[in-house]
């Protein structure tokens, strides 16, 4: 025996809805005057139908730009591995030439502090 009352679940991924979306309208349309959405009073496909090819459209120029952010990640944190041991090494220099006065560094643009250190907070 079947069940009286099926789910009939709305996809929760954004692609997947908007591929039923698509689906829906393309099934609206085909049916003309006759589609029984047409009896929708709120939330009409004749009006948010045309928005799903632009929602479908920018959400693929949403993920190109996310690839491209994240392909310009990964090429930035290429360099900055050399950059860090560079800035490390300067200062390193300049804290040896300038032992008597660090404050010199600030020139090279170190932000220079008297203050000591913090101590750790131990853990309870």
């Amino acid at each position: 025996m079947g069940n009286s009352k099926p789910r009939v679940d709305v996809p929760k991924n954004v692609v997947d809805e908007l591929d039923l979306a698509d689906r829906i309208y393309a099934k609206h349309l085909a049916d003309g005057d006759k589609s029984v959405l047409k009896s929708l009073q709120y939330h009409s496909w004749d009006e948010n139908g045309p928005q799903v090819a632009t929602a479908k459209s920018l959400h693929q120029q949403a993920e190109d730009l996310q690839r491209q952010a994240n392909l310009a990640y990964r090429q930035r944190d290429l360099l900055c591995g050399e950059i860090d041991n560079s800035v490390k090494a300067t200062r390193d220099l300049l804290l040896g030439i300038y032992r008597d006065n660090p404050k010199e560094l600030s020139q090279w643009g170190f932000d220079v502090s008297d203050s000591p250190k913090a101590a750790a907070k131990k853990q309870a």
